[in-house]
């Protein structure tokens, strides 16, 4: 069969080139800002940046200007860093927007090729489908029951039918596709599409913050409000001890930014956008960071059958012709009867077929017909697939005036218009047990021998003769059986909701060793439920058969009300509003309609389900290490702080014992800690088989605040005991200085060591891959033993030079202040284990 049967050829290579050239690409294109200076001046309004150029003036004023020029060339490098990190975010987030943009049908050169919308240019003979996300203004020259929604131009939900004879025989950029199919020559694209006049765009809709950044917002904003009461309360101590203005408030400016945690906005942001461009490259398109986050948190999975499940390669299997009772095999040879059987069922699809049974029709009437009557017969009426079970009917006519009315859909639905006895009705149902039983989708082939040319309303009006059963093979993905296991073994609950029989359903889902088969229900009888009849049945139950899309919304919201994070897996038009409606929608991003990737919140490019065991394990692992992050910020910024505020507050020696370069030398540290080695962890091997985290579990709970507290609290001790043995031996404050900063840092080493994993213990952590590790903390020793041993160094950061009896002390003291925690690793796994030995 060819690519088209209208005759149209499209464009060519030169014409399309040309009218690239003359009209450009098929984007549109607002005034945006400039990313780079919106990015620097974010950085400079950042209480961080404020606070250090507000001490570098200070610096400057006092006349100190080694400490200022310190100062700004820090300011220098935060800034790179945060560009840089900017930059990795933003051109994550643009490679993520090339690979979820819609894509189209054009005829070009004779051939129906697939292209980005964007490569559409002026002139192109577009083919739009039931499903199809226009992206170009166009006129009609061919159409077959074609609709289209307009809400996005005019604000009127319901479909509009058009056709060549229409005076508004036009589609429009925006506009989607409700039914049927039209091939438009392209006339507007980008801005000077009707949309792109109006000035819509997408890009000017703003995501609605996630509740993990209004926490982290939250937190951060507390956390400055408290930088803010203490540097006034420290000011006020300063300046009555020194009466000096410069001096006091630089030394309480070193507390303010002690206690500011920047870096926990930057990794939020470096680790969602990482991790979704990491999830690109595993072939799975996350439109929205925002699911990144939900990934981790999902307790069920809704999945449909045809193309998720199974193959969708479609192939026509058996035949059941109701004249003498018998089923057959397709490949045997097929009576006048039976080849009349599968011709109907062409003529009953649509004459350009891209549903694969479709397909399989029509390919399977080239091989049984001796001479192909398709371009002989043009369609004249066509009733799109509807009712409750659905059905189909189109009218073709040739030029002898001979007509065929055809009908195929569920084999109930054809029953119910048909005149049939008890008998045949029986013999029916018999057939179809069978056939089902043993996985096959079944289709009920009808045809009518309506004479007039008045066509009622309704094609369940017609009256029609039952001809039989055509029934497809889709045999299930080889790799389903270990996808069921991982989710359940991940604590995933999953359901099937398909359009198709309960009998087929079950043998498929037998086949693959779905839990709980026997539990299914019908979209009819789950409609008639009420309130908390359906939140009871949603969750007992696990295959949802002959479904249409009010009931699978239904589904999804009853789950949801159920406090279930639901996944929900889609691909055709009447599966937008449930995947609109789940947490986590996800189109299949071959098969998958441009309706049903425009609705959902995640594409899995290959059409694989096992890539989203893939895509959960991920966002699990963003959510723990992103965890680990902020806990290892909250414990290091606790003795920074403390170690500045105690000596002051209690009147010791030294009461200043660290100044703005010393603070912002651990920032520096600090900053690509968290953000680089924590977000190129790798997954911990019991991640995937612990529960669902609650998508309302704060993620500054007390219990894990208090692990961060307490580790802060405990090299709190450390650094301070350093300080208190070097006074007690009588060291200057250059030496007490440089002991205590040893310490903290030592303790900062092994802190990022030891947090890599809350359960398991450093040992096993240390095999864990992670090249960034050895580079950040070989550097960190290495910037240190530079400030330690480089007179120049030494002499600036106000540090005298170590012997090795203090190096070790200093060392030994911030080691002890952090492994310990290793105890209470090992208490956790000893009771996990034999909580473990005591259930078995």
């Amino acid at each position: 069969m060819p690519s088209n049967n209208f005759n149209i050829s499209g464009l060519t290579n030169e014409q399309v080139a040309l009218a690239r050239k003359k009209f450009g690409q098929n984007t549109l294109d607002y005034k945006k800002e400039n990313g780079f200076l919106d990015t620097v001046k974010g950085i400079i309004k950042e209480p961080m940046t404020i606070l250090l150029l507000v001490a570098g003036s200070i610096y400057f004023i006092s006349g100190d200007i080694g400490n200022g020029v310190f100062l700004v060339a820090a300011i220098l490098f935060i800034t790179s860093i945060s560009l840089y990190q900017d930059s990795r975010s933003k051109n994550a987030l643009e490679k993520l927007k090339d690979f979820s943009q819609p894509h189209c049908k054009v005829i070009r050169n004779g051939e129906t090729i697939e292209i980005n919308s964007s490569d559409l240019v002026v002139g192109d003979s577009l083919i739009v489908e039931e499903g199809t996300f226009i992206t170009a203004d166009g006129s009609i020259i061919h159409s077959n029951d074609f609709s289209v929604n307009e809400s996005i131009l005019t604000g009127e939900s319901f479909a509009v039918f058009k056709d060549t004879t229409k005076e508004d025989h036009f589609i429009y950029s925006g506009t989607t596709v409700e039914s049927g199919l039209a091939i438009a020559t392209i006339t507007a694209i980008g801005n000077q599409t009707k949309l792109g006049k109006i000035g819509t765009s997408l890009e000017s809709i703003t995501e609605e913050k996630t509740p993990l950044e209004i926490q982290i917002a939250n937190f951060v904003k507390k956390m400055a409000i408290a930088g803010t009461i203490t540097f006034v309360f420290v000011w006020a101590i300063n300046y009555w001890h020194s009466q000096n203005l410069l001096n006091s408030l630089l030394q309480s400016l070193t507390l303010a930014m002690s206690i500011l945690p920047e870096e926990i906005p930057v990794a939020f942001t470096t680790f969602m956008a990482l991790g979704a461009w990491r999830l690109m490259k595993m072939g799975i398109v996350v439109k929205q960071m925002k699911t990144v986050e939900t990934l981790g948190s999902a307790t069920v999975i809704c999945t449909d059958k045809t193309g998720t499940i199974t193959e969708n390669k479609m192939s026509l299997a058996k035949l059941y012709l109701l004249s003498s009772n018998k089923i057959s095999q397709s490949s045997d040879q097929l009576t006048d009867d039976e080849k009349q059987l599968v011709e109907l069922a062409m003529w009953a699809s649509e004459p350009i077929p891209f549903d694969p049974m479709e397909v399989a029709l029509h390919q399977a009437y080239k091989d049984v017909s001796e001479k192909d009557e398709r371009p002989n017969y043009k369609l004249i009426h066509e009733y799109p697939l509807g009712g409750k079970p659905p059905m189909m009917t189109h009218v073709f006519k040739n030029n002898n005036g001979n007509r065929i009315i055809a009908a195929k859909g569920a084999p109930e639905a054809l029953m119910h218009v048909s005149n049939l006895t008890e008998i045949e009705k029986q013999q029916i149902n018999e057939a179809i047990q069978i056939i089902a039983n043993d996985g096959y989708r079944v289709l009920g082939v009808g045809v009518s021998n309506f004479t007039g040319n008045n066509y009622p309303a309704k094609q369940q009006e017609l009256s029609f003769h039952f001809k039989g059963i055509v029934a497809f093979y889709d045999p299930p993905k080889k790799n389903f059986h270990k996808v069921l296991e991982d989710f359940y073994t991940a604590g995933i609950a999953v359901k099937i909701i398909t359009g198709d029989n309960a009998p087929t359903t079950e043998a498929i889902a037998k086949q693959i060793g779905f839990r709980d088969y026997e539990n299914n229900i019908t979209g009819e009888e789950l409609m008639k439920l009420n309130d908390d009849e359906l939140k009871t049945c949603v969750m007992n139950t696990t295959i949802f058969t002959r479904m249409f899309p009010e009931a699978k919304l239904k589904i999804i919201n009853a789950l949801k009300s159920n406090n279930q994070i639901v996944a929900m897996t889609g691909d055709g038009v009447n599966d937008g509003p449930a995947l609109k409606a789940a947490h986590i929608g996800i189109a299949m991003g071959k098969k998958g309609t441009e309706i049903a990737k425009q609705a959902a919140s995640l594409i899995l490019l290959e059409d694989d389900l096992s890539k989203m065991v893939d895509a959960i394990a991920m966002g699990r692992k963003i959510y723990a290490n992103l965890k680990k992050a902020i806990q290892y910020i909250i414990s290091i910024h606790i003795p920074i702080i403390l170690t500045v505020f105690i000596p002051l507050a209690l009147g010791w020696i030294y009461p200043n014992i660290f100044s703005p370069i010393h603070i912002i030398f651990l920032e520096i540290i600090m900053g690509p800690t968290c953000s680089i080695i924590y977000e190129n962890e790798p997954m911990e091997k019991n991640t995937m088989s612990q529960k669902p985290k609650a998508l309302t579990t704060t993620f500054f709970n007390w219990k894990e605040l208090s692990i961060s507290i307490l580790q802060g609290l405990v090299i709190t001790i450390g650094t301070l005991s350093i300080y208190q043995f070097s006074v007690s031996s009588g060291y200057d404050e250059a030496l007490t200085r440089t002991m205590t900063f040893t310490a903290l840092i030592t303790a900062n080493i092994f802190l990022t060591l030891i947090n890599r994993s809350f359960y398991y213990s450093i040992a096993t952590t240390l095999k864990y891959k992670n090249n960034m590790i050895l580079f950040i903390i070989f550097t960190t020793i290495a910037m240190v033993g530079l400030i330690l041993y480089v007179k120049p160094l030494t002499t600036f950061f106000e540090f005298e030079t170590l012997t090795f009896f203090q190096l070790l002390s200093s060392i030994g003291v911030g080691f002890i202040s952090v492994i310990w925690f290793e105890i209470v690793k090992l208490i956790k796994r000893t009771r996990t284990n034999k909580g473990r030995n005591s259930s078995r």
